[in-house]
């Protein structure tokens, strides 16, 4: 059916009659033919007016009270009045307003006929057109951060590749929601994007750019021509079924088994009763005329082939409510279409609005963009990820000490790779690498411990120049500086706490909480309060008390190295540029107070006969009141810069306990110390004590894992009772994830790390690897590691485990050996050719332990694997 310019004419009039805080009409309309040609939209930038929800036909005076109380809202300018069922521009109107008819796209389209930019052209050849559309009705998530960002990537690679063309990131604000858009969750959402870095291009804030402007209630011009155009085709029609019509169509339907869609009573009717009943002054909606045989097919990037039979799956669908508002889909795909938008990347909850928008684009005339569906983000519930999860919203991460480069590198990895090992990426990096043909279809799991590594990895590769201004943040919040401190005394302490916490740190926040610890001082009262179990063993070993009291002596007299008040920053040398120059300039004769310090503790090591832990695990108690952390000069450096005179902090808030009040606290703890306990255990004692612990740790940090996926799951009763070959001990082998690498605080060529095998709680282990791997090579690396190897103290620090790594023949060269392919964190790894002829015996047997690293060796001399799991 078209429509007579008769039936057009009256269109015109209910268009005007119904206009509402979505479509304003001037002070003056001439009701005609042509539908859209005497519509404005005007608004006021600060608060834009947003779509109203469609509802019954109301009295004007009914109509103008809900008006007033929208304008209260702050929801529709105070600048328009309601006259006779539609909205005109009050008398005082504001300076700030903006129009589609001030606007460049209102030149372009100043005609009636509707403009699609891409027309007769083709998508794969063209700057690619990206758009980002959220509504603003409240924070910037997780789950659109990512479709932004991957938009933002495509965007930025093609104005690479295309330079000098119109490729653009597009922010569109699809503001259709009445009852929850806000202006304050659109700035929300603008300045989670500029946190983000992900600058676009064409946006709300240039809204006299070509195609702008970019909120959809700024563009009813452009509804109004597209809805006409679609009937004057007969591709759309008037449809006057009521409310209660459509209850019952819908019941009779659902209790015959069908579907519930539009029946097309108003399909095809009758041009004459459809003029009558619109000079009556009936309600109705515009209806998209749905082609019989239709089928709509995309190939998408995400899910390949995916097609609609469209006269099966829906009916006649809305395009324009009673009211006058169109609906979201029809303006989605108005939109896209005379915005040149060339491929779009989405959430696959959208997928299904792809068959009405794809109806609509055909109909119109316009071409369709590409698409891309990417899978939803869970928790790790596999449930859909949501506030219950915890923090998803981007400025609570910001608030949390995450970094922006490391978001968008994490945001980037939940449903993408690019086919290496590679986690770890600059922006520059990411824009260089992304292909859209390498999402993945499979859903994403947020792993909030993931994120933390990444943002630890990003935040080591930040110089700590440029991470203070966000420390510095972190500790205002805390309220930990006083409000008339010097900024020379504040910058040079930010500067000392990022330097303390940098390596060890995985947010900014942490760097704050950190120096509340180090300046704080964690030994209890006394020795009965005391819950550290490994510094309980260790004071009852004997070793801490004439330790302390050592130090006790030579602080009160004066012998103890202290910072030097004059340059507190002279322990963290290595991490001050100003002081490498110095340095330069003197040939590095300047003090150096971890110089001066591990001096002393060599002194120290003489005059009690302490050496390795049983030195440095005292004197770390003594001194800081705990069993581990940073260096010990640091802190302390750290300690003399919070009460040197004019310190900046706030004690309380920063927790201060000073150094002289320390050593009170230290001498009333010492005297609560069992006099069995003050001196140090006879060899053999600590020996058999020492194996004790060992043998304790061993235990329990080695259960073995349960279950498991594969063949190294596989469980075996007592294969020692049917070998009879030498004694051999079993190897627990499971995969591992390095967490955290550090530098062992007194051994050269010791690195510390954190990894997790699949137990509750991460493995601490020492390993030789420091001459041959940087910790960065380390770091989020999968590993195999032997687990029920005994625990061992190395120089001091508790190991349990080893990692397992291959060298060539002289030890020039050594490399972590990589687990099977596809292999999980915590799965046990069975090697073959380990000495057994039956496979079956090649299981690790749970309950032995490998008494020592020889033993381990001898027993799997060919364990130098390819990257498949088994022997080159």
């Amino acid at each position: 059916m078209r429509l007579s310019s008769g039936i057009m004419s009256g269109l015109a009039l209910w268009t005007a009659g119904r206009a509402s805080a979505f479509f304003v009409a001037p002070a003056r309309r001439t009701v005609g033919p042509a539908l859209s040609s005497s519509f404005s939209f005007s608004t006021t930038k600060g608060d834009p007016p947003i779509m109203r929800r469609s509802r019954p036909k109301r009295t004007a005076a009914a109509s103008a009270a809900s008006m007033g109380e929208l304008q209260r809202l702050g929801k529709v300018p105070s600048g328009l009045q309601f006259t006779h069922g539609s909205l005109e521009p009050g008398t005082s109107s504001s300076s700030s307003s903006t129009s589609l008819q001030a606007s460049s796209l209102a030149e372009e389209q100043g005609t009636d006929e509707i403009q699609f930019p891409l027309q007769g052209k083709t998508v794969d050849e063209l700057a690619p057109r990206m758009r980002f559309a959220p509504s603003p009705t409240g924070s910037l998530h997780v789950g659109g951060a990512r479709t932004a960002l991957y938009n933002w990537l495509v965007a930025k690679k093609g104005q690479l590749d295309f330079p000098g063309e119109n490729g653009a990131f597009v922010l569109r604000v699809e503001d259709t929601d009445i009852a929850r858009s806000t202006k304050e969750s659109e700035d929300s959402v603008l300045a989670d994007l500029t946190w983000l870095g992900l600058n676009w291009d064409e946006g709300p804030d240039n809204a006299l750019a070509q195609y702008g402007p970019y909120r959809q209630s700024e563009r009813g011009q452009l509804y109004t021509k597209g809805a006409k155009k679609l009937m004057e085709e007969g591709k759309a029609y008037p449809c006057f079924s009521t409310k209660e019509e459509l209850e019952q169509m819908k019941e009779e339907q659902e209790k015959a088994g069908i579907p519930p869609r539009y029946d097309g009573t108003w399909r095809d009717a009758d041009p004459e009763l459809v003029r009558q009943k619109m000079e009556a002054g009936d309600e109705f909606t515009v209806r998209f005329k749905v082609p019989p045989g239709a089928r709509i097919v995309i190939d998408d990037a995400v899910r390949g082939t995916v097609s609609w039979d469209a006269e099966a799956t829906v009916g006649d669908f809305i395009l324009l409510r009673s009211s006058g508002i169109p609906v979201y889909n029809f303006c989605v795909a108005v939109d896209d279409a005379t915005m040149g938008i060339t491929t779009v990347i989405r959430a696959e909850e959208h997928l299904t609005n792809t068959l009405r928008q794809g109806l609509i684009l055909d109909a119109l005339g316009a071409p369709r963009p590409k698409y891309a569906h990417c899978s939803l983000i869970l928790g790790e519930d596999k449930q859909k990820l949501s506030k219950r999860h915890g923090a998803t919203s981007c400025d609570q991460f910001r608030l949390d000490g995450f970094l922006p480069d490391a978001m968008i590198n994490y945001l980037a990895l939940l449903g993408w790779n690019d086919g290496t090992e590679n986690e770890i990426f600059t922006r520059d990096e990411l824009v260089e690498a992304f292909d859209i043909n390498r999402i993945v279809k499979s859903p994403s799991v947020f792993d909030m411990d993931k994120l933390k590594w990444v943002n630890s990895q990003h935040l080591k590769m930040t110089t700590i120049e440029d991470l203070m201004d966000l420390v510095k943040q972190q500790m205002d919040w805390k309220g930990i500086f006083h409000t008339a401190a010097s900024p020379e005394k504040i910058k040079d302490f930010v500067f000392a706490s990022t330097a303390v916490a940098k390596q060890m740190m995985e947010t900014t926040q942490d760097a704050a909480t950190n120096a509340q610890t180090v300046l704080g001082y964690g030994l209890p009262a006394s020795f009965d309060n005391l819950k550290d179990r490994e510094a309980k063993l260790m004071i009852e070993q004997g070793n801490f008390y004439p330790i302390a009291q050592t130090i006790i002596a030579q602080v009160e007299a004066s012998e103890f190295p202290m910072p030097d008040p004059d340059n507190l920053l002279a322990a963290f040398r290595d991490e001050n540029k100003k002081l490498i120059e110095e340095d330069s300039k003197t040939g590095g004769s300047a003090y150096s107070y971890p110089q001066a310090y591990k001096a002393h503790m060599k002194a120290l090591a003489k005059e009690t006969g302490a050496k390795g832990k049983n030195l440095f695990h005292p004197v770390r108690l003594a001194l800081t009141g705990e069993m581990s952390g940073q260096d010990v000069t640091k802190q302390l450096s750290l300690l003399a810069m919070a009460e040197a005179e004019g310190a900046p902090i706030d004690p309380q808030a920063a927790q201060l306990k000073s150094f002289q009040d320390r050593l009170q606290h230290l001498k009333a703890f010492c005297e609560t110390i069992p006099e069995q306990f003050r001196a140090p255990a006879s060899k053999e004692d600590g020996k058999n004590s020492s194996k004790g612990s060992s043998s304790s740790a061993g235990a329990a940090s080695s259960s073995p894992a349960e279950g498991g996926t594969g063949a190294a799951a596989a469980s075996v009763a007592d294969p020692l009772s049917t070998y009879d070959g030498p004694p051999i001990s079993a190897l627990d082998i499971r995969v591992g994830r390095i967490q955290k690498v550090w530098t062992h605080e007194e051994a050269d060529k010791l690195y510390c790390e954190e990894i997790d095998v699949g137990e509750d709680e991460p493995r601490m282990i020492a390993s030789g690897l420091r001459p041959y791997l940087k910790e960065e090579d380390m770091e989020g690396k999968l590993v195999l590691v032997l687990c029920n190897l005994k625990a061992r103290n190395l120089v001091g620090f508790p190991s349990h485990g080893m990692v397992l790594c291959a060298s060539n023949a002289d030890h020039t060269e050594v490399k972590l050996v990589n687990p099977p392919v596809d292999a999980k964190i915590g799965e046990r790894v069975t090697v073959p050719d380990m000495g057994f002829e039956d496979p079956e015996l090649s299981a690790p047997f749970a309950e032995n332990k490998v008494g020592k690293k020889k033993v381990f060796e001898k027993l799997a001399p060919f364990l130098v694997t390819s990257k498949y799991g088994v022997p080159e």
